[in-house]
């Protein structure tokens, strides 16, 4: 039955949760055992997937995998690796869940394969049986490119060991390329700062229940400091912020449920820190209840720990580039007694569309990092852009030399207005107006 507590789709996911790493799940079966519609289990598999917890594989079915810790983001299980590469499972379906810790392109004699050939690693080969079994007995997947196929016996061994054969219609080339194409996006996925990063727990957070009285609220007042404290009901979910403005002048006797302010904006640890930093910034909060499935409580994340965390992560050397990361190092400055800042960059083939001209997202790109600039080189602190209006762009070919000169308009305490010129060998080709909200640094 149902835990009263929970709703079905917590029940559900605390199941998945509780089940072996390689177990196989289906949505009939999890609506038979635990007594919920289809459609109900449905969701929770599909919620249980976005958080890394199961794999759904082609004409294998949906399996618990083990749960991916951010530091270990760059270790892909066999399960991805079908997805990466579009395959398919000749034997071994056991050990899909299982970790690779190195991948080894099999372009040698075999003796010399298996020298670099060894336990959790995947070997990634063409139509050669004897190394896909050699492979096997050392305790590594096979990857068979070109769309082969292997012997019955290397099956039967790949199922008795629990690991994955899989077949590709790629080439060897391709798929070294594809996988690390891959393991380069998850690096950028890793280095990418969540809520989850930073936020202080429910255990350390304090609290107030739809049912405590006003009076309460002063008495953590006293022992915290702290004004802002969020409301949870019976079952844990955030349903309110009280604050002191909520209460003043309020008999101490009343519940908080008649003062606090109802459904208050609420982040997930998996919320982008600069995401949850903009909601702080432009709703102008001081502190934000972390929630988790059905808004229930976590924890809370403050302004001030946004905002440390972002100037760490400003000082940090990144792995994987982003198109902003490309930007960023490609754009000197250029020293000139006229202006205040001109930068400067060339236009490369990774800028560019499918015209082979610059790219709008990375023009965007471009003004939005000299704006940036030019605001700290006046000490106004980081930005967020609350506005960009871009008046006109012109085609801008590859290996040219771009100059953009952004010009502070209007800046206050809180907010920045910059004009942005681009030039490309002194001809105007591209003019914005960027609208900033400013974080106090």
């Amino acid at each position: 039955m149902v835990n009263s507590l929970a709703t079905k789709h917590e029940q559900i996911l605390a199941f998945i949760d509780s089940l072996t790493v390689g177990n196989k799940i289906s949505v009939r079966q999890i609506a038979k055992e635990l007594n919920v519609s289809e459609g109900t289990a449905y969701r929770a598999i599909k919620e249980a997937e976005n958080r890394g917890m199961v794999s759904t594989i082609e004409r294998v079915g949906t399996i618990r995998i083990e749960t991916k810790k951010k530091e270990n983001f760059e270790h892909l299980t066999f399960a991805e690796i079908i997805s990466i590469v579009d395959g398919q499972v000749l034997g071994g379906r056991e050990g899909l869940h299982k970790t690779l810790n190195k991948f080894v392109i099999g372009a040698m004699k075999l003796d010399a394969m298996m020298r670099y050939t060894e336990r959790d690693s995947l070997l990634i080969v063409g139509n050669r049986v004897g190394a896909h079994e050699l492979a096997i007995q050392e305790g590594a997947a096979v990857l068979i490119t070109g769309g082969f196929d292997t012997d019955e016996h290397v099956k039967r061994l790949a199922d008795e060991k629990k690991l994955p054969i899989i077949s590709t219609s790629y080439d060897t080339f391709t798929v070294a390329a594809m996988i690390n194409r891959a393991i380069y996006d998850q690096l950028i996925k890793k280095e990418i700062v969540l809520v989850g990063d930073i936020y202080t727990s429910k255990n350390e957070v304090v609290f107030m229940t739809a049912k405590d009285k006003l009076e309460k609220w002063y008495q953590m007042n006293e022992q915290t400091t702290h004004s802002r404290y969020p409301v949870v009901d019976e079952n844990n979910r955030v349903i309110g912020m009280v604050t002191s403005k909520d209460i003043i002048g309020k008999d101490k006797s009343l519940f908080v449920e008649k003062v606090m302010t109802k459904n208050p904006m609420t982040v997930q640890k998996e919320t982008s820190l600069t995401y949850a930093a903009h909601m702080m910034v432009w709703e102008g909060i001081e502190i934000m209840p972390v929630v988790g499935p059905s808004q229930k409580l976590e924890g809370l994340v403050s302004r001030q720990d946004v905002l440390k965390a972002l100037q760490h992560i400003q000082r940090q050397p990144h792995v994987g580039e982003t198109i902003d990361d490309l930007v960023t190092s490609r754009l000197d400055v250029v020293e000139d007694g006229d202006s205040p800042a001109i930068y400067r960059s060339v236009v490369t083939p990774q800028m560019t569309n499918q015209l082979g001209t610059l790219s709008y997202g990375v023009f965007t790109s471009f003004v939005t990092e000299a704006s940036s600039r030019l605001l700290r080189q006046y000490k106004k602190g980081d930005l967020v852009v609350e506005n960009l209006s871009i008046y006109f762009i012109k085609p801008v070919q590859l290996e040219s030399m771009l100059e953009i000169r952004p010009r502070l308009l209007e800046a206050g305490r809180k907010f920045a207005k910059v004009d942005i010129e681009v030039f490309n060998e002194k001809v105007l080709v591209g003019k914005a107006l960027l609208l900033a909200q400013l974080i106090d640094r």
